[in-house]
């Protein structure tokens, strides 16, 4: 397949390509089609943004009925039908089941945009700089989201000081028996700790770039009972795990805590098109008009899918029913598959139908499987500090059949690699993160 064009004027920061070096010119449902017509299995949903699968046919048929009825594709922040039933179908289907109270904030196109809204917003609001981040944290790649980003192959990238944020240990990362939320409450309580007051604390529930590190329900509710005893907004980061990834739409809900701020993107047009969001407690808006602005924040196309997405697939509970029931179906997978390699010290851990097969990290195993899959035609990507996890991020949709196929085909990948069979004498690193 030829990549020349790419190689001669693309630039050097392209990452993906170089994972998956195909031309893919066709995908539905969870099947991406290359120009040679060969059918890879998506494992990897465009770094979370396909929970519905490509092309889903429910929301192309509502995004092609307004393009045709000449609806507004471009309209800044105007008001527009299509942004008014969006926010409506939010009304309705997010809010008045649960009683949640959110203002809505249409951000630039991206997740790091929705990132950089909040994390201004909670400054303003608290009138303090500092902002609590966590190790392996993923927010962004702009520079205030950059900033409460933990992994230093982005930090390095910055080109300038990367400050007002602190980093505090995430759960479990200083092993099972230690309570990193203690720290945090010693450091906070300590007013000779070194750590000025912060405005904020942002977190992920499930840290997909960092590695599928999942924080328990016990350590969210500690997180936010400090956040309330010191004075602390809590942002929620659900752009790559929200949108129904963990089986429920937000990531949050089972842990029965009511963020200050939520952020998020990815999955929430439903269709692959860009748009983010922020919800914010209505008593936390102090912005004046125009104070965040963008020329992109009022993608319509987007509306018409992310409402007809929640109207499809959040008006019961069948849904978030259907995922769970896949979670186990993925999760006891990927457990025997490790039981049955005692010899590569495999582990799992994940919530939802975001699930990380954990490697030892001292070599290069994780990659290996993931481009062996590849061979074996699954898109699939690593994460994790040193890409030690084979992340599986299949379509929410996904069918049965497809999804066990797939997994039949990792599992046959694991048993080449560990045993040695056709390895690769030249290993194609996964990195990048569609932002």
């Amino acid at each position: 397949m030829d990549l020349k064009i790419f190689d001669r004027m693309e630039s050097e920061v392209r990452g993906y390509v170089r994972s998956f070096p195909v031309i893919f010119k066709q995908a539905r449902g969870s099947v991406l089609i290359d120009e040679n017509n060969r059918e890879y299995i998506d494992f990897f949903s465009g770094a979370g943004t396909l929970n519905y699968g490509h092309n889903n046919p429910e929301l192309k048929s509502k995004l092609i009925e307004y393009l045709e009825s000449d609806g507004l594709v471009h309209g800044l922040d105007m008001a527009t039908s299509a942004k008014k039933y969006f926010m409506e179908t939010v009304e309705r289907v997010l809010f008045k089941p649960t009683g949640r109270k959110y203002t809505l904030q249409f951000t630039g196109p991206t997740g790091t945009n929705a990132v950089e809204a909040a994390l201004k917003l909670a400054r303003q609001v608290k009138g303090r700089q500092n902002v609590i981040s966590f190790t392996h944290g993923f927010h962004g790649v702009s520079g205030g989201s950059l900033a409460v980003t933990a992994n230093a192959k982005f930090r390095k990238a910055a080109g300038v000081a990367l400050s007002n944020t602190t980093f505090m240990p995430f759960d479990g990362y200083m092993g099972p028996d230690v309570n990193t939320m203690a720290y945090l409450e010693r450091i906070l309580e300590d007013s000779s700790s070194g750590v000025d007051h912060p405005a904020a604390v942002i977190v992920e529930t499930v840290q997909g770039e960092g590695g599928v590190n999942v924080a328990s329900h016990r350590w969210l509710r500690e997180l936010e009972r400090l956040c309330r005893q010191h004075d602390m907004l809590l942002i929620v980061d659900d752009i790559q795990v929200g949108c129904g990834r963990t089986g429920s739409f937000f990531s949050f809900e089972t842990a029965g805590i009511q963020p200050d701020i939520i952020t998020l993107s990815k999955s929430l047009s439903g269709f692959g098109l860009p748009m983010s969001l922020v919800l914010m407690k209505p008593e936390l808006d102090i912005w004046q008009p125009g104070a965040h602005s963008g020329t992109f924040r009022g993608h319509n196309l987007a509306f018409v899918t992310a409402a007809q997405a929640l109207d499809s697939y959040w008006a019961t509970d069948s849904f978030a029913k259907e995922t769970r029931r896949k979670e186990r179906l993925v999760r006891d997978w990927l457990e025997n598959l490790a039981h049955s390699f005692p010899q590569a010290g495999l582990s799992v851990r994940g919530r939802g139908l975001i699930q990380g097969l954990v490697t030892r990290g001292d070599d290069d195993t994780a990659n290996r499987i993931a481009k062996k899959a590849f061979e074996h035609g699954i898109v699939i990507e690593t994460s994790g500090a040193n890409d030690e996890v084979l992340k599986i991020l299949p379509a929410l949709t996904i069918e049965d059949e497809l999804l066990i196929k797939g997994l039949e085909a990792i599992e046959r990948s694991v048993s080449e690699v560990v045993s040695g069979k056709g390895a690769s004498a030249h290993i194609l690193k996964f990195g990048g993160r569609a932002g």
